[in-house]
């Protein structure tokens, strides 16, 4: 009984303390838990810089390497006078009967050295129509400046000057880590007063402001002002984030809302034009429209992004790697699309002759195709998006086919129409004949004369095989048919209600 008792004691005692172990091993998991927490929480409060106490130390360093940038234009009589004296002139001129001369105007830009051996960043826009360009150094030297290149697309231009030592240069920081609120350096030559330094924040990201067809622009509360075109942003390490290049003003002066150009879209523009003297952007080959919530419910598309393909353009690179007409360009290179703007600016950024991967939707299903870049013809491009004058539409008089559900009338693309609608002999199509007023064809600004391709990314012969498509797509309970609209040579996809009639 005794050893029973002590067995009995023995086990009790065994299992106190295996219960204490387990709640200091519990109490330990605990404690590293939270120290993880704290580290995770520590760097996250690292990465998020706060103000700093001065920007001095920043705009010591980064000063030397800004200039100013002046330039030199006859200006014809006819030109829009630019300030007072000159109104004054013109008026003793015209008082004495003298024909107006013309005289030399200047302006006022900034610009910033990117490489010792003199190579300087600047807007076009600064240099735009110049005959003379002089760039004055930090330390008031005046160097006589030659045009490497430029481009009107991005507004940047990339100026060469010859000086007797090496120049201090700064060096591109990476703008796709900028996030919303960080602070920014702007350092420019405001309404001609010489360098001038000015912080801010990053108020917002890729900003379209109508300035061209890849814009992509941060905006920041730091002031810039006349003259500061062309000057650099920099972020906390001294790395140039940015161009500053446009500001919303209805005054003309800084009211907190600038742009600048990123440096991830300005470097790859300036280094070939630096090699080659002009950019030379990838080239896809396709004309895009918007995705909107409308198309992507035509298209079975989850969701409204994408770049979605109007057409093709015969033997370009898109054409070759099977790309067609009315795939969602979802994906370029691995980066998403997230919208039609985001498209032409990856591709033109792209080095040409670069095989990409492609992800695109196509009837319902996603999949990936590979294209080899090819390079961006200006000229070519141009024309593709020109599109045709509108002229008078022809009043029919021809009978067709009524598709009730639409609000529209169709007839067979003969030889009849093609005159009675001047249509192009190799169109392929049912062509619209008439649109009810106010109907679902109407509120998507379809006309007579318009030729319907495809219906739902089938191709139609026919005004039964509109129907047909049509009726099937009510049957399955979608509330959209999606058309493909050849309006003078112009496809363009619309997305059309079908109504219950």
């Amino acid at each position: 009984m005794h050893n029973n008792r002590n067995r009995s004691r023995a086990r009790a005692v065994a299992l106190a303390q295996s219960k204490m172990a387990a709640g200091y091993a519990r109490l330990a998991a605990w404690a590293l838990l939270a120290l993880a927490v704290a580290l995770i929480a520590g760097l996250k409060l690292a990465s998020a810089r706060s103000a700093p106490e001065s920007f001095a130390d920043l705009a010591e360093k980064a000063l030397p390497a800004v200039v100013n940038v002046s330039t030199t234009q006859m200006v014809s009589p006819d030109s829009q006078i630019q300030d007072l004296d000159d109104m004054f002139r013109e008026f003793l001129d015209r008082q004495n009967g003298d024909k107006p001369k013309p005289r030399k105007a200047t302006s006022l830009g900034s610009g910033f050295i990117i490489d010792p051996a003199g190579y300087i960043v600047t807007n076009n826009h600064v240099i735009d129509g110049a005959e003379e360009i002089t760039v004055i150094t930090h330390d008031n030297e005046e160097l006589k400046a030659k045009l490497v290149g430029r481009d009107e697309k991005t507004d940047l231009a990339l100026l060469k000057v010859e000086a007797k030592k090496p120049l201090p240069a700064v060096k591109w920081g990476d703008s796709d880590v900028l996030r919303i609120g960080d602070w920014v350096l702007a350092i420019g030559n405001p309404f001609g007063l010489g360098g001038t330094v000015t912080a801010g924040i990053v108020s917002a990201r890729q900003r379209d402001i109508n300035a061209g067809p890849y814009d992509d622009f941060i905006q920041t509360d730091a002031s810039i002002n006349r003259g500061n075109s062309g000057g650099p942003m920099f972020n906390m390490d001294g790395d140039v984030v940015g161009i500053n290049s446009a500001i919303y003003s209805p005054s003309g002066g800084s009211v907190g809302i600038g742009f600048s150009i990123p440096s991830n879209l300005a470097k790859g523009v300036i280094a070939q034009i630096k090699e080659f003297g002009h950019p030379r952007r990838g080239w896809l080959g396709v004309r895009i429209q918007t995705v909107s919530p409308e198309l992507a419910e035509g298209l079975r598309l989850p969701q409204a992004k994408g770049a979605l393909v109007s057409s093709v353009s015969t033997g370009g690179p898109a054409d070759k790697a099977g790309i067609r007409q009315g795939d969602v360009i979802l994906e370029f290179d691995g980066r998403e699309v997230a919208d039609m703007k985001a498209l032409p600016r990856l591709v033109a950024d792209s080095q040409f002759g670069k095989s990409v991967p492609v992800s695109i939707w196509r009837k319902g299903a996603k999949t990936t195709v590979t294209v080899e870049l090819g390079e961006l013809d200006e000229k070519a491009e141009a024309a593709l998006q020109t599109t045709q004058p509108e002229g008078e539409t022809p009043q029919p008089t021809a009978t067709g086919a009524k598709i009730e559900q639409l609000g529209v009338e169709v007839g067979a693309l003969d030889d009849a129409a093609r005159t009675k609608f001047d249509l192009p002999q190799d169109a392929e199509g049912v062509v619209v004949l008439t649109v009810e007023e106010n109907g679902p064809a109407a509120e998507k600004d379809l006309r007579a004369g318009d030729i319907i391709a495809e219906v739902d990314q089938k191709a139609v012969s026919s005004p039964g095989d509109v129907r047909d498509r049509v009726k099937s797509a009510q049957e399955n309970g979608y509330r959209l048919v999606t058309l493909l609209i050849n309006r003078g040579g112009d496809f363009q996809w619309v997305a059309v209600k079908i109504s219950k009639k």
